[in-house]
Formats: structure tokens, C-alpha cells, sequence
């Protein structure tokens, strides 16, 4: 018994050493270590295949495989889009009919629902219908929105709403997009060979998917302040690197251009510093009716209110007219006349009064008898004298003739 015991525990250890063993002897085809341990290759899986080539799905190989459940999509579509839907619904109609898929045009909710139907083989067409209804109602025309439903096409709705904040930014960044008379959008296009379609907050863009991975790349790039021209420019430069066989292996970096990013100088603001405020705001001005509960008139009847007002209406009237009264009387006060101007000698002297100023003056020295003397010879004689007044005289009463002469003269006529 013991033996066999001894044979059954030694048993399960060396299972468990096999197992181990087992798991670290790697599998042919499998990658070591931990996170390679369900990843194999894919046999089917080379170099030269290409991943985005659409998969052959024929109508024989969908009526074996029939769709178990009905699917449906709805999407929402502005007021303004309702009068153009109307008048193409029909063609919307009998465009998805062609693709066994039913569309239902609500305007009261305001939306468009497609579903599929029991005849619908293509089980990825519901998608396709759904990018379909989805265009019509961001404004992309009828007959580019068709392009969606073929097998290579895609599309994409870019969202560029959120990236701006500041609303005068996003317009002029937007427009840059566009460019003038559509000239940026329509280069785009041709480089990408997609169609572009900016309306509102969204840029929609339909072809495939290796032009609309560019298409993307460059609206987002423009938004975040990096202009169109330079991935065009890049573009164009790898669109011509792409001809040349010798070059389809090799790095383009050296041959793609590089733009630095200018750091312009912004204006220096100004932080004023904050006045101190008061931490409660100033109370509020009394009412009409709060000074009058101060003074109690309030509280007062009718006749003592109108015999008061009446009261300080006759006080305003007196300070009223004595106030015309004093205006009417300085009309009779003599001005006041102002006082003579001294005139300033030239020169600058002191005004300050000297010591000397009020003192009297001293007596000259003068020699008198030398003073008469001088006086005797400038006075005439007195025969000068009767001669100087004769003629003074008589060069008195010669105008007093003459005005006679004139009167007497007058009179005669």
C-alpha cells in the first residue's frame, strides 16, 4: 500500500514538471514571453497584401446568407435642410431601393431613418446608407452623397467646433481653410481627390480612405493655427516622390520641407493693482417714505401734510424774492474803482526800505552872491521887456478882427 501511494504522489509531480516543460518550449510560430503567448502568425498574412482592398461580396453569396434581423439608423436634420430634402426624396428613395434598403422621412420629428428589409444581402450596406442620410443632412448635395454607397468610397464628418474657442478665431481660421473664392478648398480637393464640403461646425469629406486620412489631417491642423499652404506644399512633394521607383523605399524626410514655428513678440499688458474695496457694499440712499417716518410726517393726517407743505412753499417764495431783491439792488452800487498802478523802474531794486529813506536830506553848500550874479545877466532890460509885451499884444486882438470882418460879412448876404 505504501509503495503504490509513494507511486501515485510521485505521479502527479512529474505531470506537472511535463507540462512545464512544455510551456516553456515555445511552439513553432509563436512569440516568446508572456505577452506572446497567444500570438502566432498568421500564415495568410504577407507583406504584399493589401488591407484595404474591398472584399469581393457577390448577391449569390448573400441569398445563402440571409440577414437574421432587421437594423435601422436615424439621424436628426435642421429646419433649414427640410425644403431641399423634400424635393429629393424621391431620388433618395429609389437610390437606396437599388440597395434593398427602406428610408423614412419624418418632418414633423424632424429626421431620417433607414433600416434594411428581408431582400438586403449586403450586410454592410446599412452603414453605408446610414454615412448617406448622415451627409444629406450636413448639407453635402444629393448627387455627391451617392458616392458613399460604392464599395472603395468612404466618408468622414469632422467636428471643428470644439477646437476654437474664441468665436472670431474659429471664423477667420475657417475661412483660411477655405481660402479665397474657394481656391485652398479646391486644391485640396485634388491633392486628396476627395470632395469637401465646409458647412457650419463641420468640414464633411467623402472619398477614400488614404485622402480622407489627409483631409482630416489638414482641417484639424488648420484650426490649431498651422496653415493650409504648408501641407499642400508637402503633399505635392510626395505626391511626385510616389512616381519615381527608385525612390518608393527609400525615407522622404530630407526632401519634405521643415517649418519652424515663429514666436512672436507679444504686447506686454499692464496689471493694474485692485483698489481696496470695502468688504459690504455702501448702504443704501433713504426713500422718500424712510425720511418721512424720521420726521414723523408719515404719521401726520391729510390737512397737516397740505398746511405744512403749503407753509414751506410760502418760505421758499420769500427767500426767493429777497434774493431778487439784493440782485436788483447791486445794480445801483457804484462800482469799486481801482487803485492807481505805481510804474517799476527798469532795473531790479530792492523793495525793501533802506535806512537812509525817511531821513531829511542835508543842506548843500551854494555860494549866493555868485547866484545873483548869474540871475542879473539872464534877466532882460526893461526896454526888452515893454517891446516883448507890445507884440504879444497885439498878436491877441489880430484873430479878434478878423472874426468880426467874417460876422459883418455874413450878415451882408
Amino acid at each position: 500500500m505504501s509503495k503504490r501511494k509513494a507511486e501515485d504522489d510521485a505521479a502527479p509531480a512529474s505531470a506537472g514538471q511535463d507540462s512545464a516543460a512544455a510551456d516553456t518550449e515555445t511552439a513553432p510560430g509563436q512569440r516568446s514571453g508572456k505577452k506572446g503567448k497567444y500570438r502566432r502568425d498568421k500564415p495568410w498574412d504577407v507583406d504584399g497584401i493589401d488591407h484595404w482592398k474591398p472584399v469581393e461580396y457577390t448577391e449569390e453569396q448573400g441569398k445563402t446568407n440571409p440577414l437574421i434581423e432587421e437594423t435601422s439608423f436615424s439621424t436628426l436634420f435642421p429646419k433649414y435642410r427640410e425644403h431641399y430634402l423634400r424635393q429629393y426624396w424621391p431620388q433618395v428613395t429609389s437610390t437606396l431601393k437599388g440597395h434593398r434598403v427602406d428610408c423614412v422621412l419624418d418632418l414633423i420629428e424632424g429626421s431620417m431613418t433607414v433600416r434594411t428589409t428581408r431582400k438586403t444581402w449586403d450586410p454592410y450596406i446599412i452603414i453605408k446608407a446610414r454615412d448617406f442620410i448622415k451627409l444629406l443632412a450636413r448639407s453635402v448635395p444629393f448627387l455627391p452623397a451617392t458616392k458613399v454607397l460604392e464599395d472603395e468610397m468612404a466618408c468622414d464628418v469632422i467636428k471643428i467646433g470644439n477646437v476654437v474657442t474664441n468665436k472670431e478665431r474659429f471664423v477667420k481660421r475657417r475661412q483660411r481653410l477655405i481660402g479665397q473664392d474657394g481656391a485652398t478648398l479646391k486644391a485640396i480637393e485634388l491633392l486628396t481627390e476627395c470632395y469637401i464640403l465646409v458647412q457650419g461646425s463641420t468640414v464633411s469629406a467623402i472619398g477614400k480612405h488614404k485622402g480622407i486620412k489627409q483631409v482630416r489631417k489638414v482641417v484639424l491642423d488648420c484650426m490649431n493655427n498651422v496653415h493650409p499652404i504648408y501641407n499642400i506644399k508637402s503633399m505635392m512633394i510626395k505626391r511626385e516622390l510616389a512616381q519615381s521607383d527608385e525612390l518608393k523605399a527609400e525615407s522622404w524626410d530630407r526632401f519634405l520641407p521643415k517649418f519652424k514655428r515663429k514666436n512672436l513678440k507679444k504686447k506686454k499688458v499692464k496689471i493694474e493693482a485692485k483698489k481696496d474695496k470695502p468688504l459690504f457694499p455702501p448702504a443704501p440712499m433713504p426713500s422718500k417714505i424712510d425720511l418721512q417716518l424720521e420726521s414723523g410726517e408719515y404719521f401726520l393726517r391729510k390737512e397737516e401734510k397740505a398746511a405744512r407743505q403749503r407753509k414751506a412753499k410760502e418760505e421758499a417764495q420769500v427767500k426767493a424774492s429777497a434774493k431778487k431783491q439784493e440782485e436788483r439792488q447791486k445794480v445801483y452800487e457804484a462800482p469799486k474803482e481801482d487803485a492807481p498802478k505805481k510804474k517799476k523802474k527798469k532795473g531790479k531794486e530792492s523793495t525793501a526800505p533802506r535806512p537812509d529813506e525817511f531821513a531829511a536830506p542835508a543842506a548843500p553848500d551854494v555860494d549866493v552872491a555868485a547866484l545873483k550874479k548869474k540871475l542879473r545877466k539872464k534877466a532882460p532890460s526893461a526896454a526888452a521887456r515893454s517891446a516883448a509885451e507890445y507884440v504879444l499884444d497885439s498878436s491877441a486882438s489880430a484873430p479878434t478882427k478878423e472874426k468880426k470882418k467874417k460876422k459883418s460879412s455874413s450878415k451882408r448876404e
